[in-house]
């Protein structure tokens, strides 16, 4: 019998060949439960509840009209809308966006005060050119501290975003800027490697079984899919440079903000890496939406008491920006093909949207509102408004190490319990 995982680990290893853009991620991987990327979208400075939650029971529930997640609305099969999940460790701004990705917890934990990302990237990063890449928007003009910084390669080690996509980029593709006819070289020999690995898949697929012949004919049409995306212009190549904008100007955040998400849904479509997030600000982010006509910035906003319609309903008119900005990202991981699998980048990748506090006038880190876009590869049963009942925020940590084919049973301080969250599944 063909062994399809060494074969298929060997074409993975000649596409590796071309040492910027891995098509296949490094070593093919069998097809199993479970995603093999992950994606983190962060805004800032928490909620008001009642304008961000949805109506409806678990398995059929809406958006309401003017609500925060409404922009959402089209894409609620692809989501889990998580309510009801608390901080164990941190509260307040600070406290609560250190812990959101990591739960505190020390070196001696056992993810060893990393974040989430950070501790994936820790497992899966060795297959890929970048073990994680951090995308900012605007995140760095008050320095680096912990109300700056969201991910952490231990206790107090701060990953720092890049808030630039001009040198994103520049890393990204280093080695083919200014070469167009080295690009060219690059796709016109991944072409070659592709015509070769299919005419072999092409020649087992005769002289195999019928179980593994249909396991063959998914990877030759996962061939052919990344063969018309290098047929396209720039295919992973590398394109067009992003405009070069005034990165701390305040009128610059969509357009950064665009850019960024971009060159992201880039370098994991082209195997760059496994592991990625995207940073708006920072809490306490003082960004002025004056692109929506507003005048106040977005942490004096998310003050506003209820007896300040008007301070509520510019708040709630940010927050629904930033959930178009969720929508847009998820809609580009649908619209990109998978290489490795042939469907979309989304049906392979857990996208979620973290925020570090609840309701964020009382400045407490209870009932922090997540949402999870992607079923991570079969994972996760998304189209479902979940209330999770002021559990752990760290069982959703470690369902998506889970989802990522980690064992971890526990993220940052073990006092908050065992397990993931069951009712993801």
């Amino acid at each position: 019998m063909v062994n399809r995982r060494k074969f298929l680990a060997g074409l993975g290893a000649s596409l590796l060949a071309a040492p910027y853009c891995s098509l296949l991620g490094g070593e093919a991987r069998a097809q199993s439960l479970g995603a093999r990327r992950l994606l983190i979208f962060f805004s800032p400075n928490g909620t008001v509840h009642q304008h961000w939650r949805p109506q409806g029971s678990e398995g059929s529930y809406s958006f309401p009209t003017g609500s925060i997640l409404e922009p959402l609305s089209h894409l609620k099969d692809q989501l889990l809308v998580l309510d009801g999940l608390n901080f164990h460790n941190g509260n307040n701004h600070e406290g609560g966006m250190a812990a959101m990705l990591t739960n505190g917890g020390g070196q001696s934990t056992p993810t060893q005060g990393k974040s989430l990302d950070q501790y994936v990237a820790s497992h899966v990063g060795s297959e890929t050119r970048f073990s994680s890449l951090e995308f900012g928007v605007q995140t760095s003009a008050w320095g680096g501290s912990s109300q700056t910084r969201m991910s952490y390669a231990g206790p107090g080690s701060y990953v720092t975003p890049d808030d630039n996509p001009l040198s994103v980029y520049g890393r990204m593709f280093d080695g083919l800027l200014g070469d167009a006819a080295a690009a060219q070289l690059l796709r016109e020999r991944r072409m070659s490697v592709l015509d070769i690995a299919r005419d072999e898949l092409q020649d087992l697929h005769q002289r195999v079984g019928a179980a593994e012949r249909i396991k063959l004919e998914s990877h030759i049409e996962a061939l052919f899919s990344v063969e018309q995306s290098l047929a396209e212009v720039g295919g992973c190549g590398p394109g067009t440079a992003p405009e070069a904008l005034g990165v701390y100007n305040n009128d610059h955040f969509p357009a950064i903000g665009r850019a960024q998400m971009d060159l992201a849904v880039t370098a994991l479509s082209c195997g760059m890496t496994n592991v990625a997030s995207v940073q708006f600000s920072h809490t306490v982010g003082p960004t002025v939406f004056t692109w929506l006509g507003l005048s106040d910035g977005h942490h004096s906003l998310s003050h506003a008491g209820d007896t300040d319609t008007a301070g509520v309903a510019n708040f709630v008119l940010a927050e629904r920006w930033y959930a178009e900005q969720f929508a847009y990202l998820v809609e580009q991981m649908m619209a990109t093909p998978d290489p490795e699998t042939g469907g979309s980048l989304l049906d392979s990748t857990v996208v979620l949207w973290a925020k570090e506090l609840g309701d964020g006038r009382l400045h407490t880190c209870e009932g922090v509102p997540f949402v999870i876009a992607g079923d991570g590869g079969g994972a996760f049963r998304t189209g479902r408004y979940v209330d999770c009942g002021g559990q752990y925020h760290s069982k959703l940590l470690v369902s998506i190490c889970q989802a990522m084919g980690l064992s971890n049973d526990t993220f940052g301080d073990p006092g908050a319990g065992t397990g993931g969250l069951t009712e993801l599944t």
